[in-house]
Formats: structure tokens, sequence, C-alpha cells
């Protein structure tokens, strides 16, 4: 995230729009991977984009980086942007996201945690998601309940 901290440098803790993915990982029970992020509540895998990178190439990128799985075949499920995604980090920045949410269900590899980014990576039962998952990442998860989960029945 090089470019966003020499960006920081110029506009300080003014509101920027970032973009970036997040993936709804799922094994072969149908639950999706979490992580426990070491700044705040659980989440799912993902991040911002660097310069030059698709978002798909971002959400490959970011999973591999936060979980040790490279990730086969990406499946859109939306784009999330908007007043209701404004944030203020604790150490004063602020911004709009702009996330793009893929899934799959194709994966290799083993969970390996960066400690850095995480406290914890596990799978959830959707109708048993840990209280603190964060609200946007709630909205993500509820996205694709209604569009994919209950479409299906």
């Amino acid at each position: 995230m090089g470019w966003v901290s020499d960006l920081r440098k110029i506009v300080g803790n003014r509101p920027l729009i970032l973009p970036g993915s997040v993936v709804l990982i799922f094994n072969k029970d149908g639950e999706v991977l979490l992580q426990h992020r070491t700044d705040g509540g659980w989440g799912l895998p993902g991040g911002i984009m660097e310069l030059g990178e698709s978002l798909e190439e971002t959400a490959r990128r970011e999973v591999k980086e936060e979980t040790g799985l490279d990730i086969g075949e990406l499946q859109l499920e939306g784009v999330f942007s908007g007043s209701e995604y404004f944030l203020k980090v604790a150490n004063g920045d602020e911004l709009y996201s702009v996330t793009v949410v893929y899934s799959t269900q194709e994966y290799n590899g083993e969970i390996e945690m960066d400690e850095n980014e995480s406290i914890d990576l596990q799978f959830f039962n959707l109708n048993q998601l840990p209280e603190e998952l964060t609200k946007s990442y709630q909205h993500y998860v509820n996205h694709y309940i209604v569009n994919r989960v209950k479409t299906a029945l």
C-alpha cells in the first residue's frame, strides 16, 4: 500500500476514494472463510488495489498474502460504494471504499496466516457468523445470501 502512504503525505487525513477487492472463499461444506483482523473485527480476505493492478489481481494477491491460499475461478458478486462505505480509521485517515466482492469455491494450498494482518482465520457457517463481523462485510455476505443462496432455493 505504498502509493496510499505516499498520497497521505500530500493530502493528510482528508477523505480518499480507494478501490479494493474482497473474496468470499467457500469450503466444500459451504462455509465461508473469515479473517479476524488485527485492526478490528472479523472480515473477508482482501484489500486495496496497487497501482497497475486489476481488481481481480488485487483479490488474488491479497488472498495469497493474507491466507496463503491460491484461488481459482472468481465469480463477481457486486460492487459496493457510496456514503455508507465511509471509514475513519484509528489514525484519523478518512476514506470512501469502492469494493469489488468476488466469490470462489476453488482454492489450493494450506491456510497460512499473516500475523501482521490477522489474529485468526476460520471457516464459518453462513447461519453462524461471528458477532464481530464488521458492518460492511456483513453487507457483502448478506448480499451473497440474498442473491445466491435464497435464489437457489
